[in-house]
């Protein structure tokens, strides 16, 4: 058996092939070469690249051949050469068919799902070396049922790592379970505060951004622009209430001035027929009618009843940012930066799609596991989660640094993206918001204000 070569050179070479060759059971090698090339286009320095390259080819064979037999590089746990430790993932979802305002908008099916499916895949690339095998398994639950059972299940499967994607009502039911059972969970769903505050427990990690942060990124952008002056139009339902919430809160915290507020009731109408719209183009412009000066409007509708249909069709002609327009989030499918590209073109080929905020949350939770399980060498959730805890533990993820735990809350720290449906606009913290030890810390609630005692 041996290994294939194909290379080429900048300068004319039509074809070279390089075989290396081992005898069975023994360490002498032969390396043969079949070469066409021009002398005239500088035959001496490729006869020397090709001796380089020869001696290059050996060394790695040798060196591959005495890493799979080193010892260190055992499987985890002691397992003798050959055996595979299978560490199993688990990722429960609360999922329901959801509807938008834009047909364009509605989730994928697969959203989240898709992202834990690279990072697996993304593990196993490295695990294979050290005898670990990285599984998935999937179950669902409709968004107000009964998680514990579903929990229970995973957990007999031999899940012992939970990708949460559930609403926090239903974390926080499996969460004290989960500790007495041994089992780290990672939200990549919900981003309520309360779970990282009055909520929080020792045992969940979460990788999904917090409203406060999310609300943070974007007012940081609008003060660095000088668009201080807001106003606030949110929904009638719980969610577009907490996330307007956050964004009175970071009007207090960084200088922005909430002129004037108002709340859009949903009345259940159906928008998206012809006479519904018809009827926004009418009703928008009047709800924005007699606002203040203002040089922002703001928008709290994680709902999608009527965000989406504000962008021009304010009675003012201004900027609208929030849950429509300039919308803040965890990633966007149009991030190139920082290797982004590479990621993204990952994602497409294994989906068929972009990568979403909340498949990027799956997906760093996926690889925060994996680069535990690889550095420990480990498969025990006790090992892994020291491990995580650990001061020095960093997840890298295509956002410019290399993200950390908050040791309070155990949030993810982590850069906001700021972006239309076709492209970033910036990314917070914005230059000249400053930390004393990290200026990720500027985004969300901060060690001195938190509220949470981890149990």
């Amino acid at each position: 058996m041996g290994v294939h070569y194909r290379f080429r050179f900048p300068f004319e070479i039509r074809d070279i092939s390089v075989k290396l060759l081992a005898a069975p059971g023994t360490a002498q090698m032969r390396f043969a070469s079949k070469m066409v090339y021009s002398l005239e286009q500088g035959g001496h320095a490729v006869l020397c690249t090709l001796r380089r390259f020869a001696f290059f080819v050996v060394a790695v064979s040798s060196l591959s051949n005495a890493v799979a037999q080193e010892p260190s590089l055992a499987p985890a746990n002691g397992a003798e050469a050959g055996q595979i430790t299978e560490i199993k993932v688990g990722y429960l979802r609360a999922y329901a068919p959801q509807l938008a305002l834009s047909v364009l908008d509605v989730p994928p099916r697969d959203e989240g799902v898709a992202g834990a499916e690279v990072a697996i895949g993304d593990n196993n690339t490295t695990g294979r070396f050290l005898g670990q095998k990285f599984t998935l398994h999937v179950t669902e639950v409709k968004p107000d049922a009964d998680v514990v059972p579903a929990f229970d299940d995973l957990v007999q499967r031999g899940a012992f790592y939970i990708l949460a994607d559930l609403s926090a009502t239903q974390l926080l039911s499996i969460a004290d379970l989960a500790r007495d059972k041994g089992v780290l969970i990672l939200n990549v769903g919900a981003t309520d505060d309360r779970l990282r505050e009055e909520e929080c427990r020792a045992n969940v990690f979460h990788t999904a951004p917090t409203r406060t942060m999310l609300a943070d990124g974007l007012a940081q952008y609008l003060i660095w622009k000088q668009w201080r002056r807001w106003v606030l139009v949110y929904g009638s339902h719980e969610p577009d209430k907490l996330f307007a919430d956050a964004l009175r809160r970071a009007a207090t915290r960084f200088g922005g001035e909430i002129v004037a507020e108002k709340q859009f009731t949903d009345t259940g109408t159906a928008r998206r027929t012809d006479s519904g719209v018809v009827q926004i183009q009418r009703q928008i412009p009047v709800f924005t009618q007699g606002f203040p000066e203002h040089d922002v409007l703001l928008v709290a509708d994680e709902s999608e009843v009527f965000g989406t249909y504000v962008p021009y069709r304010t009675w003012v002609p201004r900027p609208v940012a929030g849950t429509a327009g300039l919308i803040p989030s965890a990633w966007h499918p149009a991030s190139e930066q920082w290797g982004g590209t590479q990621i993204q073109n990952r994602f497409a080929k294994a989906s068929g799609r972009r990568m979403l905020s909340k498949d990027m949350a799956a997906w760093t939770a996926g690889r925060i596991i994996g680069e535990a399980a690889t550095r420990t060498q480990s498969a025990d959730p006790e090992t892994l989660a020291e491990f995580i805890r650990d001061g020095d533990f960093s997840v890298a993820a295509f956002k410019g640094q290399k993200l950390t735990f908050r040791k309070w809350n155990w949030q993810l720290r982590q850069p906001i993206f700021l972006g239309d449906g076709r492209s970033v606009v910036s990314t917070s913290p914005q230059e000249g918001f400053l930390h004393q030890i990290t200026d990720l810390d500027t985004l969300g609630i901060d060690q001195p204000e938190t509220r949470c005692a981890l149990k």
